[in-house]
């Protein structure tokens, strides 16, 4: 999948954060990862051409790299 439509997916993910060039979603839907196909637990939409990321340790990353955008999606790693 070439770009995700968060605006097309709102009532499946809540928006946390909106900078205006990045925005932030919380999977409550267990909607697939466009990468993997299993659900994703946070999304990071952004325009930025760089991004400062804090992530926790026991996470894997699946990543989108669209046309004007870059998606990272998280996912916490089975313990």
């Amino acid at each position: 999948m070439e770009n995700v439509d968060f605006d097309a997916i709102r009532h499946r993910v809540k928006l946390l954060e909106d900078t205006g060039d990045s925005r932030l979603f919380d999977n409550r839907d267990d909607v697939q990862c466009p990468v993997c196909e299993r659900p994703f637990d946070e999304a990071l939409e952004t325009e930025r051409r760089t991004e400062q990321l804090s992530p926790q340790s026991d996470l894997s990353f699946c990543l989108v790299n669209g046309t004007d955008k870059i998606i990272l999606f998280t996912h916490a790693t089975d313990s």
